[in-house]
């Protein structure tokens, strides 16, 4: 009797006090121990990853695109597929030169609470599609529009076969605010590491900041010893190490 008593008492006491079990903390650490984002791939070498979202857009992707194949550098294009779909032979000419070609939703759907999990799938569906019909290639990389994500859209791209990949902290030039050539390119090369992944857009209204940016990042990264490389590329040469 005794027993059932304390029994019940200590389910009181868990009750009222509001007592939770220990819930794991979905930070950073969380998703990169587990492979399900990548910020960042430190390592050794001198590599380092330029990434471009929000295109194609001819007015700043093909500026963008003869500045790489003049420094012999390649790049991850997180591209949009309503603007793959308008522009395709950006597309096509992306992976001609070597560049890697990756999803960013089709109609840069910002993935907050309220957004459904079907329309998460059908986002990353659709640009899947047009990107399959474009190059013959299923893309591997997912960015989400913002940088917004949360589980039910890591674990979607997931099963859809992709990785997702944000950007170094360091690194976000918020070229899209238009801050001016100057601060772009300070961003940049103030900051870079071995396994950066720079954030930057070859789509921006009214804008050439970025691709003025890049005539002087680009040769000073070069300068500096730095081989620019695509974000699988990054990844890979991790495993490899590893």
């Amino acid at each position: 009797m005794w027993l059932n008593r304390f029994i019940l008492a200590l389910l009181c006491v868990v009750i009222f006090s509001g007592f939770q079990y220990p819930v794991t903390k979905r930070d950073r650490f969380f998703y990169e121990k587990r492979g399900e984002i990548v910020w960042e791939v430190p390592l050794k070498a001198k590599k380092i990853a330029l990434t471009f979202d929000d295109g194609p857009y001819p007015k700043t992707t093909d500026p963008i695109l003869d500045l790489l194949k003049q420094y012999n550098a390649k790049a991850t294009f997180f591209v949009l597929g309503y603007r793959a779909e308008r522009y395709p032979e950006i597309i096509k000419r992306e992976i001609f030169e070597g560049h890697e070609v990756a999803n960013h939703t089709f109609n840069h759907v910002y993935f907050n609470r309220k957004v459904n999990s079907s329309t998460i799938k059908d986002e990353i569906s659709r640009t899947e599609q047009s990107l399959i019909r474009l190059t013959g290639k299923k893309p591997l990389l997912f960015r989400p529009p913002g940088g917004f994500y949360n589980d039910q859209s890591i674990q979607i791209a997931k099963k859809l076969g992709y990785t997702t990949v944000l950007w170094s902290w360091h690194q976000d030039t918020s070229d899209w605010r238009k801050p001016g050539v100057d601060h772009i390119v300070k961003k940049v090369l103030n900051n870079a590491r071995n396994g950066d992944i720079v954030l930057l857009h070859d789509y921006i209204q009214g804008s050439q900041d970025t691709v003025e940016a890049l005539k002087i990042i680009l040769p000073e990264l070069v300068n500096r010893g730095y081989q620019i490389v695509t974000v699988s590329d990054l990844i890979n040469n991790k495993n490899k190490i590893e």
